[in-house]
């Protein structure tokens, strides 16, 4: 899935090539342009199909490009996916924007009763989570049978974080590396995240819990590794690569 979530980032066509490579024989794109002063440039996403899953992946952003309006806590709230809670503005105009045509896409490729995936890095983590929840809650019929983020911003409130905790359980799991400064925004107690958490401590290990103390710790490890710049490995430890090897690194 985290390879899924890296494939969002390339063009269409090395998206085809790579799904038919991995089984998957059938590919739409999704792509929505945006005009200022709206944020963000565009929205994109793909989903792909086999006899036996579908996996939808969403592409996410840089964190230069994403950590200033990430960061402002006056965002107005959008509502949330079936009228539960609300949700960062930015998230909701960028669902919007997609979810009709992957929901379509989903539909039209469940023709086997494939299990249904979704997937995504920083940005597209929280597109992920929100497509999923709203699946869940609007389209229960395609909802999802797993939702893997990585790198994802904080994006709800915590009526619908509890309505996701309690419908997806541990179908949901986040992926957050050790000083990743995107998933400590925008700040709280305006959002928040969801209860599962896997954490990819300072030398690459993924923890499912991290005592508080031995967290405090971890964090003061990877922002010391390079002592030249300690305050850069919070954007250090954001790209998808290093998930994707953290992962890798985890499965020998």
């Amino acid at each position: 899935m985290a390879k899924a979530a890296a494939l969002a980032y390339k063009d269409e066509a090395t998206v085809a090539a790579t799904a038919r490579e991995w089984g998957f024989d059938r590919v739409r794109h999704h792509h929505t342009r945006f005009t200022p002063p709206f944020p963000l440039e565009d929205t994109q996403a793909y989903t792909v199909a086999s006899d036996k899953m579908i996996i939808t992946g969403f592409r996410g952003t840089e964190p230069a490009q994403i950590r200033d309006w990430l960061s402002d806590a006056t965002t107005p709230p959008y509502p949330g996916p079936g009228n539960t809670g609300y949700i960062h503005y930015g998230f909701g105009r960028a669902l919007d924007s997609v979810f009709p045509a992957v929901k379509e896409a989903v539909a039209d490729f469940r023709d086997n009763d494939q299990s249904v995936w979704f997937t995504g890095h920083s940005l597209g983590g929280a597109l992920a989570m929100l497509a999923g929840c709203r699946m869940y809650l609007e389209e229960p019929r395609l909802q999802a049978d797993g939702i893997y983020t990585y790198g994802q911003p904080r994006t709800c409130d915590r009526l619908l974080a509890a309505s996701c905790n309690k419908g997806f359980k541990d179908r949901l799991h986040r992926y957050v590396n050790n000083n990743d400064i995107v998933p400590q925004l925008p700040p709280e107690p305006a959002y928040t995240h969801v209860e599962t958490l896997h954490y990819i401590d300072a030398s690459g290990r993924v923890r499912a819990s991290m005592p508080l103390l031995g967290a405090l710790g971890d964090h003061v490890k990877g922002a010391t590794a390079d002592l030249l710049a300690p305050a850069g490995d919070a954007l250090r430890d954001h790209p998808v690569k290093q998930y994707v090897a953290a992962l890798e690194k985890n499965l020998v």
